[in-house]
């Protein structure tokens, strides 16, 4: 087959997960952890095809961007206390809502069933449609009924129906916990398998409590995610930079959470592998030098205002055109979603099966500026694997302020600035006597007012003669009068600029993009369909050639060692399948595995040193000398060349 057979071929299959996931049990790409004990769900282990191919995507992502934007990578501690994640808002807000049967003890996670339920009523409602179509046409609407596999009785849709259910479906990430109580309500949806009622939803905070050190008083959480050591670690990290902005840092490593009901394999599960990049930048410039060379790309955008109005198609759109119109708020930001779509097409995802998803507002944060997810078309849906925000200046400000330590970027400029700031004196003469040991502690937290505050306060002087602080620490709030502080605006000439950087931060979910490939790559030949074939780009594939020899012979083992040796020489992966079955079995089983690449040692290598050179997807072969077809091999897996050009020198083999 030539390419475009190919492409037709794998267009044509119809996937199926069963089948995909026998593949990956019997070659051991991942399986359940604990199995023999009964497996815990959400916690898989990966197998040595499944490792190989996570460690080669995490190696192209760390050339894609660490090595390409020059960023600066940190490995922080997975053990996180709970000081820190109360500060950045994840002790509060980091929940999902679950909803309990109370007879069966099962819970839900309540967006997640209500997506299944509509979705499994929509397409019911096609299947009986369909039905009656053929069997029953004369049928008026609101008639057609049917029983679905559970048993229960299935009634057409209304039009308004199916306009409410894929509005729900186009807005299910930005419901309230309330709201999604009132859609299971007002649609009746229950246990699908028992149909008993279930408690309206209620906020489960995802992270995994700990306790660090033997008195257990020091209360910690496993990390939901990389950043947050990464914000820590600003200040260390400017330095290191030399104090220059923008730059960017970025991570790998596990983070955790306990998910309420992982039932969607290495999508959803509680230990998983995260890739995050935190680019820091100006507040007041967020152009990228960069920008130009991604302005040209055209990417499917699904915006928020067509979300709202209950649309899912995406619009093709140049990342150059959505900035000038502000759809992306910014030209950083647009430069990573460029640089993030060049990424994962290049480790195997579909791009006709790819979108950008715009956050709506109530599910954005409040302090984001904009945010988009990367989102991956599988059998379970669209499925977020990449989120990419402009988180404004959030992080540090929270930290900084809880810390007392300052993060910020001293600018030297160009020529002294006058500026007006609202300054705050403190008479320390008053101010001890009246608050004795407490009054360092309330002296601090008056010098690190904002101008936003300090304004405030000065408003109260003047109308009430005081105003009240809430110190951190304190439960009670403590009144300060005008004899102890004034605070007034003052004139000032400025030679350094001081500023909190905003921070631009793409965020990998490994497992979900991994996963999502697997689905991506994989398709079964119209004549051997008891096996599977996973189109790995050789880039990424986790054994990029097979060596065959054609048989046992001792006389091959020469020109097989030779093989070895170059393909090791140059840092190729490779496996040797010497077993006595045929080589077409050989070959389709390492089909199953992604191998690219097969090279055919036989009875004329031994005359003349020639090989043959087998393609997995359209299984051409071609022949050549050892050192040519490794030159091949070496330029499409690593130097981007087309099998076309990389072997059109070589002479086509015939079996």
């Amino acid at each position: 087959m030539d390419s475009a057979q190919v492409s037709q071929t794998r267009q044509n299959y119809q996937f199926s997960r069963e089948q995909m996931e026998g593949v990956m049990k019997r070659r051991f790409f991942y399986a359940p952890s604990f199995e023999i004990y009964g497996g815990i769900s959400g916690l898989y282990d990966y197998g040595p095809a499944g490792c190989a191919f996570q460690a080669n995507v995490i190696d192209e992502w760390r050339k894609h961007f660490v090595l390409e934007e020059n960023m600066l990578e940190v490995d922080c501690s997975m053990l996180t206390p709970h000081t820190v994640l109360k500060t950045s808002g994840h002790v509060d807000k980091f929940s999902d809502w679950m909803c309990k049967d109370l007879k069966s003890g099962e819970i839900f996670r309540a967006d997640h069933l209500i997506e299944q339920v509509l979705q499994n009523r929509l397409t019911e409602h096609k299947r009986i449609c369909n039905q009656h179509e053929r069997d029953n046409p004369k049928l008026l609407e609101g008639q057609k009924t049917t029983k679905g596999k559970n048993g229960l009785l299935f009634k057409e849709l209304t039009e308004e129906e199916i306009e409410d259910y894929e509005n729900i479906l186009a807005r299910i990430d930005g419901f309230s916990g309330e709201d999604l109580g009132n859609i299971m309500i007002k649609y009746n949806i229950r246990n699908p398998v028992t149909f008993e009622p279930l408690q309206p939803p209620t906020a489960f905070n995802l992270m995994f409590e700990t306790a660090i050190g033997p008195s257990g008083q020091l209360k910690g959480f496993l990390r939901p995610e990389t950043a947050q050591g990464q914000f820590l670690n600003f200040n260390k990290l400017l330095d290191f930079n030399s104090g220059k902005v923008p730059f960017a840092s970025a991570s790998i490593g596990k983070s955790f959470r306990n998910e309420i009901s992982p039932r969607a394999g290495l999508l959803r599960v509680r230990e998983f592998l995260m890739a995050e990049i935190e680019h820091f930048l100006d507040p007041l410039d967020k152009t990228h030098p960069k920008f130009k060379t991604v302005a040209d790309l055209k990417v499917p955008l699904l915006h928020r205002s067509a979300q709202e109005s209950g649309e899912t198609t995406p619009i093709i759109m140049t990342l150059g055109q959505a900035v000038r119109m502000k759809m992306i708020d910014n030209e950083t930001l647009g430069y990573f979603m460029g640089r993030i779509y060049q990424f994962l097409i290049k480790v195997g995802a579909d791009p006709k099966k790819l979108r950008f998803r715009q956050h709506l507002d109530t599910e954005m944060a409040h302090y984001a500026a904009d945010c988009w997810d990367t989102e991956l078309k599988t059998s379970y849906g669209w499925i977020e694997c990449v989120g990419c925000a402009d988180r404004s200046a959030y992080d540090l400000t929270v930290h900084s302020k809880k810390s007392n330590e300052k993060m910020v970027v001293k600018q030297m400029l160009p020529s002294p600035v006058e500026i007006t700031r609202w300054e705050i004196d403190i008479n320390r003469k008053l101010f001890g006597p009246r608050f004795r040991k407490d009054s360092k502690i309330i002296e601090t937290a008056l010098l690190k007012s904002t101008q936003k505050e300090l304004q405030k306060y000065a408003s109260s002087l003047l109308k009430d003669g005081s105003f009240a602080i809430t110190v951190p620490g304190f439960t009670e709030e403590f009144s300060i009068d005008s004899e102890l502080v004034t605070i007034e605006k003052k004139k000032k000439l400025e030679h350094v600029r001081e500023y909190v950087p905003n921070v631009i931060e793409p965020s990998f979910g490994i497992g979900r993009i991994i996963y999502s490939i697997f689905e991506h790559s994989f398709w079964v030949r119209p004549e051997d369909s008891a096996r599977g074939v996973l189109s790995f780009p050789p880039l990424v594939a986790p054994t990029k050639v097979l060596i065959v020899p054609l048989s046992n012979n001792k006389d091959l083992i020469p020109i097989t060692t030779k093989v070895s040796e170059a393909l090791k020489s140059i840092k190729i992966p490779f496996k040797i399948d010497d077993s006595g079955v045929s080589i077409g079995k050989r070959y389709a089983r390492n089909d199953e595995l992604g191998t690219p690449f097969g090279i055919t040692i036989d009875f004329d290598s031994l005359k003349d040193e020639s090989v043959t050179l087998r393609e997995r997807d359209s299984t051409k072969q071609i022949r050549g000398s050892i050192s040519d077809i490794i030159q091949s091999i070496k330029d499409i897996s690593y130097n981007n060349i087309s099998w076309e050009d990389s072997t059109k020198s070589l002479k086509i083999f015939q079996s």
